[in-house]
Formats: structure tokens, sequence, C-alpha cells
């Protein structure tokens, strides 16, 4: 009987539950992951190819010349990357599914944003006008082309996203907002990721 009790006291109880488990959802660093890095890559892919074939089918009467096209393009570019990474990297800063925190991002860049951009453009416009600022006009760059027209309109732009991005990290403190990223409907982080990074902005773009 000493024996049975002996070993009936060396026996393991079933395991405790893991007092915290894994939250589903994309996880710190996952944007920045191989995967996530390729969704980016196709994406680009994907907006330089429809930007292309936007060109395709303007009228050629209204074409812009190839290289005023490119000038202007690029500079939407480098705002629209400033704004990406930024996304990226205020989504790892909250605590919550870094894949909910960039689609409200996302999403409030692709509304609200848009209009604080336009005013940001109007404003700038003004001002250049005022000042008479010739090579800061947005989408001249004199004849012929001076590259220090697009590197000073580039500056002015990236100065307009700034000012957009804060606007929308102080609207993202309004507390419901943070309550909006706890609700993960996609389970699969892949799928999440590929969702929130490649679909919905590629469903924007048109």
């Amino acid at each position: 009987m000493g024996t049975s009790n002996g070993s009936k006291s060396l026996t393991p109880g079933p395991s405790p539950p893991d007092p915290s488990p894994t939250a589903p959802g994309c996880g710190n660093g996952a944007m920045m992951g191989s995967f996530g890095i390729f969704l980016q890559g196709l994406l680009a892919v994907m907006a330089f190819s429809i930007l292309m074939l936007k060109r395709l089918r303007e009228p050629k009467h209204e074409r812009r010349p190839w290289k005023i096209w490119f000038l202007d393009t690029s500079k939407q570019a480098i705002g629209m990357l400033f704004i990406h990474f930024a996304n990226v990297y205020l989504s790892d800063l909250t605590g919550e599914d870094p894949c909910s925190i960039y689609l409200i991002n996302f999403l409030l860049d692709a509304t609200l944003g848009m209009l604080l951009i336009y005013i940001g453009v109007r404003v700038v416009s003004c001002i250049v006008e005022w000042r008479q600022w010739e090579s800061l006009r947005f989408g001249e760059y004199g004849d012929p082309v001076q590259c220090k027209a697009w590197v000073g309109q580039c500056a002015l732009y990236i100065v307009i996203m700034m000012f957009e991005k804060t606007a929308i990290v102080l609207v993202l403190l309004i507390p419901h907002l943070k309550e909006v990223a706890k609700v993960k409907p996609i389970k699969n982080p892949q799928l999440e990721l590929a969702t929130v990074m490649l679909i919905v902005p590629f469903l924007l773009m048109h």
C-alpha cells in the first residue's frame, strides 16, 4: 500500500492552462517579415501597373510628357512610402494586433487623410503663390526641367504628409478606436496580413 501511495504521488497531474494564450492575429514584426515584405513588393508592382494603365487610357492630347509624369508620380510615391512605413512602425507600438492597427491607419489615411492632404496642398500652394516661389509650384519643374524644383516640391509634400500623419495619430487616440482594433474576424495570421497589406489597398486603388 505504501508503494502504491508513493507511486500515485509521483504521477504528474494535468498541465495547468496557459494563463496568457496567444491571441489570434499577426504578431509584432510580421509586416517586416519575409511574407510581409513579399506582399508589400507585390502591392508596389500592382500599384505601378495601375498607374501605367491609367496613363495609357488617357487621351493622347492630355497626356503629360513621360519626364513630367515620372516626376509627378515619383513625388507622390515618396509621400505614400512615408505614410506606409509610418503606419508599419506605429502598428507595433500599441500592444494590439498590428494588422488591425495598420488597417485602421490605412483606412483613416484613405478617407480623412486625403482631405487633410488636399487642404495641405491648397494651403502650401497659396503660400507659394504669395511668395512667388516659382520652383515650388506643384507639377511645374521649369523648362528645361530642373531637378531642384522636384526636390523642393518633394520636401513640401513630405511636410504635408507629416502633418496628415500627425493628425491621424491624434485621431487614433480616441478610446473607441482602440476597441475596434480588438475585433479580429480573421483568425489566420497570414490571411489577415494579406488582407490588410494587399487586398484592401488594392481594392481602394481603383
